[in-house]
């Protein structure tokens, strides 16, 4: 049975360079309303193709309304400005334009760490939590969205940042350096995300900080969360997977409103 789009159920849908999910979203709520349908990325995941599989992900659950997207890239007025995980043609490519013309429906897009952040700010871990909160996203990359009493400071793409000269962070300390690597969870927490967290406590002073992506969930989480130490507040993400597509439902339904 399809969803209705009204006030408060929009689409949100995650692209990942492995695949790209969406489902509809209660945004008021934090939850999705029937099971997400994911769809592999397309290789090469060029604009043209990756709209595509929007569209197609899009009719797996009859949708007909506005949507809202994100994208592992920088975002500026609907341009994105940088590509990881993608393909390079997605650089100073018009994204918003494009997919709202493919899906024929109203698009908003934004970078996919700063959609699992608004989730988690709104129904997660961060909520109710005032002064500035950094979340990290360790997955195949390192992702950051960075909020001040609940106001997104969008683009804050920490994992770009150089680290020791010759590498940047997401290649230091992300879960995709742990496996290729072959770094126990040990050896990858004490050894690569605590120097990280120090580094970035240095930088921004942070009163939370919500650790996200797939090493957040319990089981992963206790493997390495107690060698953590920071003098900020550090909580794992609530949200899950789920994060992103949540995220972009509830930017897309601020655009709306």
């Amino acid at each position: 049975m399809p969803v209705t789009p009204s006030k408060n159920r929009i689409f949100g849908i995650d692209i990942g360079g492995s695949g790209i999910k969406g489902a509809p979203v209660d945004v008021k709520k934090g939850v999705l309303l029937a099971e997400r349908h994911r769809i592999p990325t397309p290789q090469p995941a060029t604009p043209e193709a990756v709209a595509q599989t929007v569209a197609e992900v899009m009719a797996a659950h009859e949708w007909s309304g506005p949507l809202g997207c994100t994208i592992p890239a920088r975002v500026r007025n609907g341009v994105t400005e940088t590509a990881m995980n993608i393909d390079k043609a997605w650089i100073g490519c018009k994204a918003e334009k494009l997919l709202s013309k493919v899906t024929g429906h109203p698009v908003t897009i934004l970078n996919d760490a700063d959609a699992a952040g608004i989730a988690e700010m709104r129904c997660g871990a961060g909520r109710k939590q005032k002064g500035k909160v950094l979340m990290l996203t360790f997955g195949t990359g390192i992702g950051s969205a960075l909020f001040m009493d609940g106001v997104l400071i969008p683009n804050v793409e920490l994992g770009s940042a150089r680290w020791q000269k010759k590498s940047i962070l997401e290649d230091f300390a992300s879960d995709r350096a742990r496996s290729k690597n072959h770094l126990t969870w040990e050896r990858w927490g004490k050894k690569r995300v605590q120097p990280v967290l120090e580094h970035l406590e240095f930088l921004f002073s942070p009163d939370l900080i919500i650790i996200g992506g797939g090493v957040s969930k319990p089981e992963k989480w206790s493997l390495f969360a107690d060698l953590l130490k920071t003098k900020a507040r550090l909580r794992p993400a609530a949200l899950g997977n789920e994060a992103g597509i949540v995220g972009a439902a509830m930017a897309a339904r601020d655009r709306v409103s």
